[in-house]
């Protein structure tokens, strides 16, 4: 393998694009950050991984005072989404200096842009096919996950294209855009490293 390949993996809602970023790691012997980014982050930045959690992937302005201050009064103390994005892309960088990886979501194609060696994925499915996974994995109806599947992929969206100023899902962001539907988790894994392989990513 390359030194420090990294593969960011983009991904809608119920494509399954979680499940093939575990595949290429366990495939390629490396590690994949997709929760454990909000860990490092609020290891490095010593707040509560609780607030990267209930923003993760979508933009807000919070207030954080009550977590670490419960008695502060006066000028309230907050932490706006910009800030939770610098510090998550400071942990991406930093896990792209160090090793070789595959990252989740959270814009990691766009922070890594000017860094050889990354593999830009994107993993999409038809939307009834992702309704079925979501409502077997959330055990509710179909209608309750297209809802689900909708307002995620919109969060995310939204989140994308506001720090990258660039268009989430569209094609020509990416080195790859695959249909997680037709060769499956394990296939579709195998067909990126094969993809990652011709394109002289992977010796």
């Amino acid at each position: 393998m390359n030194d420090r390949l990294i593969i960011n993996v983009g991904r809608q809602f119920g494509s399954g694009g979680k499940l093939v970023a575990m595949e290429l790691g366990r495939l390629l012997g490396i590690n994949v950050y997709d929760n454990e980014l909000i860990s490092k982050a609020a290891q490095v930045s010593g707040f509560s991984s609780e607030i990267f959690l209930k923003n993760d992937e979508k933009r807000s302005i919070f207030s954080f005072s009550s977590l670490f201050t419960p008695n502060l009064t006066g000028q309230e103390n907050c932490l706006d989404d910009g800030a939770l994005f610098k510090i998550q892309s400071r942990v991406i960088e930093d896990i792209a200096a160090g090793e070789s990886a595959v990252i989740v979501g959270r814009c990691a194609d766009y922070i890594l842009r000017d860094r050889g060696c990354t593999l830009d994925i994107f993993i999409t499915s038809p939307l009834e096919e992702r309704k079925k996974r979501v409502s077997e994995r959330m055990e509710i109806s179909l209608e309750k996950a297209e809802d689900i599947i909708i307002r995620n992929d919109r969060k995310r969206e939204t989140y994308y294209n506001y720090f990258t100023l660039g268009n989430w899902g569209v094609a020509s962001n990416y080195d790859l855009c695959i249909d997680s539907s037709i060769l499956g988790i394990e296939g579709t894994a195998k067909y990126i490293i094969d993809f990652a392989r011709k394109a002289g990513y992977i010796g």
